[in-house]
């Protein structure tokens, strides 16, 4: 990444903030929570070591600070997508594709929340802020749920976090498994025909699951 330009910002202690985050998210994705040096950081948003520590107070919390702002990004988008103005089946496609895409576009992300696996969420236990913010997608597909079981769209009552996990697991193990899965199968999961058709197919799972009534695998 280019080194970011700070001229004029000694007044903006906001925008210098973000300059670190951006650069600090790039950093720890690519080199997890022990290789990442504060001071790369520090070089190329010309800064200092001593003025990041002054804002986040140590690199473990910089490092928390970084998935606080990856999490925020994503129930961002989510909050401005005004699902509750679509019917449901729409909706849910709708927060199925933003899921995907987002995952699709930002492999920092998958890699950050990968690193904070291997750490066992020793970090984000300690953040009320990611708890906090992960509320909220659960809340909407809750809402987009309720609203097809009682327009009859869908007839399964889920879990809404079961819902969130099998929509979660698909668009980030295609990206976070990417290379591997394709090394073993010579399938190049970039390939945009390949991401047009899982795209619609982790939609379409979604949808038949939720249309079909609860113990339909056992009516045969």
């Amino acid at each position: 990444m280019a080194e970011r330009q700070i001229n004029g910002r000694k007044n903006d202690p906001a925008r210098t903030q973000e300059d670190i985050l951006e650069v600090a998210t790039e950093e720890f994705s690519t080199h997890g929570l022990a290789g990442a040096r504060v001071d790369a950081i520090a070089e190329k948003t010309r800064t200092s070591k001593r003025m990041i520590y002054y804002y986040f107070g140590s690199k473990e919390a910089l490092y928390l600070a970084v998935l606080e702002r990856s999490y925020r990004k994503i129930r961002t988008l989510e909050a401005d997508l005004a699902l509750a103005n679509l019917p449901p089946e729409q909706a849910l496609r709708t927060l199925i594709a933003t899921t995907f895409d987002h995952d699709e576009a930002n492999p920092d992300f998958v890699r950050l929340v990968s690193i904070e696996n291997i750490h066992h969420a020793a970090h984000m236990l300690r953040s009320e802020a990611i708890r906090e913010l992960n509320v909220s997608v659960i809340q909407t597909i809750d809402a987009i749920v309720q609203r097809g079981l009682a327009d009859g769209t869908f007839r399964r009552k889920a879990d809404p976090i079961d819902i969130h996990m099998l929509i979660s697991a698909f668009c980030f193990f295609r990206v976070s498994n990417r290379y591997t899965f394709g090394t073993i199968f010579r399938r190049d999961l970039s390939e945009p025909a390949t991401i047009g058709r899982h795209r619609t197919m982790i939609a379409d799972a979604v949808v038949s699951y939720l249309k079909d009534e609860e113990g339909g695998e056992s009516r045969q």
